[in-house]
């Protein structure tokens, strides 16, 4: 299906809101996990420092093309940031494994609707295609790690359907808002 340039235009710009919110939840994540692993688990402190490091370049990219092109944010922003918060402390407060869980869980999601967009972007907007390409790579490396960090264990498989279906829906939502 062809889209019109209107059509592109407004598919563009929601791409940039929704990726834009998606940086802001996942700076809250890694934010409220650091504050509780400064306390109970030290040793994942330069980890999830780092990660979050990338998600703030990352917000920093998109929100610098927003600006830029004039485009408001997702209405949904602060919800982004309260969910994403909320969620961070949780996982944390449930252990490391749980952290790696929803690290696993938010950057698998996330990197499959990336590829959508890097689809879309590459065919009609080039700026955005490489902003979206640039942070493929650390939400790559955020999944593997959450992975290794994570276990297989059923008893944790409910936290990263519940954490999977949640960022969809997020996502999903803020398409609309």
């Amino acid at each position: 299906m062809n889209k019109t340039n209107f059509e592109t235009d407004i598919e563009v710009k929601r791409i940039l809101r929704v990726d834009h919110a998606g940086e802001k939840g996942a700076i809250q994540i890694y934010t409220a996990q650091a504050k509780v692993a400064r306390w109970l688990y030290p040793d994942l402190n330069e980890t999830l420092s780092e990660m979050l490091a990338h998600e703030k370049e990352h917000f920093a990219i998109f929100d610098t093309i927003l600006r830029r092109r004039g485009v408001r944010s997702c209405y949904s922003l602060f919800l982004w940031s309260l969910g994403g918060f909320l969620l961070g402390i949780i996982s944390a407060l449930l252990g490391r494994r749980a952290i790696g869980v929803t690290t696993d869980a938010v950057e698998t999601t996330v990197l499959e609707h990336l590829e959508w967009q890097l689809d879309f972007l590459k065919q009609t907007d080039p700026e955005v295609y490489r902003a979206v390409l640039s942070i493929q790579a650390n939400e790559v490396e955020h999944r593997e790690w959450g992975r290794l960090a994570g276990t297989d264990s059923v008893l944790y498989r409910p936290i990263y359907w519940v954490v999977s279906g949640t960022t969809a829906f997020a996502i999903w939502l803020s398409t609309k808002l």
